[in-house]
């Protein structure tokens, strides 16, 4: 669901080609990216490309990213790839440093044809956020709540985004961490304390308000609605309804979470379910809802 918001379609595969460019580290499940700047059937096609390539690196590094099957193709044993990274680095102009490179290529084969281009390796941001200084045994886990917020803003220049119902904040977290503008919102005074303590312990800076969503008057691009909550608050389907109902009055597009199914609730608020995918955690199997 998160891969159908970043590119506007899925794959079935270990890999996508698309003209849409995301920063891998905003991805918990995307583990490199290479911007290709040559195509060609054949290696020794690649080389010659390589050799009149204007860009350069005062030190750099060749990877063959072949180190595991890439959809039908299969894996190049690792002598093959260290020779394949040779035959490529002697046509580059720069000096190799296989430990701190300051530009690092990629080379990879795919279906009869060989890429080259730009390496970039996904850090896992949202690993850090793990251990917050305020959690809850229900509460969303740091991945699905990082796509979560690319479901929400996948491409956030411009967009606002609310999570009127945030408990300890850990949506917040990863889309501040993303540079999305968001803002946190929660009834329970000790949960909005907590929140604001767990993004301060990760030196960000959001806010996190107290009240209920029937007071937000400020209109939003997208909400994000988490109503797992309800475990403990035993919420009834009219304050559900209600929750989603002032989502629909206050942002044009909504990401919501729920253990039940309560698709018919959503439909009567006048949103429509555009996309869907289901997470789970332990005993709990969340639905996430892209409704618009």
């Amino acid at each position: 669901m998160e891969m159908r918001s970043f590119f506007g379609s899925d794959s079935t595969s270990n890999y996508i080609i698309s003209n849409v460019e995301v920063d891998p580290s905003r991805s918990p499940f995307i583990e490199e990216r290479l911007q290709v700047i040559y195509q060609a059937r054949s290696l020794s096609d690649i080389k010659d490309m390589v050799k009149e390539m204007n860009e350069t690196a005062t030190t750099f590094k060749v990877i063959c990213l072949n180190k595991m099957d890439i959809g039908d193709t299969k894996k190049i044993p690792h002598p093959e790839r260290r020779s394949i990274e040779r035959e490529i680095g002697l046509c580059i102009d720069g000096e190799p440093d296989l430990d701190h490179p300051k530009m690092i290529f990629g080379l990879v084969s795919i279906d009869g044809y060989w890429y080259f281009g730009k390496y970039e390796k996904s850090i896992s941001v949202w690993r850090e956020h793990l251990h917050k200084p305020n959690s809850y045994s229900t509460a969303l886990n740091t991945r699905v709540a990082r796509a979560i917020a690319n479901i929400a803003a996948p491409k956030p220049e411009g967009i606002s985004v609310i999570d009127p119902c945030c408990g300890i904040g850990t949506v917040v977290i990863e889309a501040l961490s993303m540079g999305i503008d968001i803002v946190g919102r929660d009834i329970n005074p000790l949960v909005c304390i907590g929140a604001r303590e767990n993004i301060a312990y990760f030196n960000l800076e959001g806010t996190v308000t107290k009240g209920p969503i029937s007071e937000v008057t400020t209109h939003y691009d997208v909400a994000i609605i988490d109503l797992p909550y309800n475990l403990y608050t035993h919420i009834t389907r009219e304050q559900q309804y209600e929750i989603i109902q002032h989502a629909r009055r206050i942002a044009d597009k909504a990401v919501i979470v729920t253990v039940d199914t309560i698709d018919h609730v959503i439909e009567e608020t006048g949103f429509t379910i555009t996309d869907r995918c289901v997470a789970k955690k332990h005993l709990f199997v969340r639905q996430i809802l892209l409704c618009e």
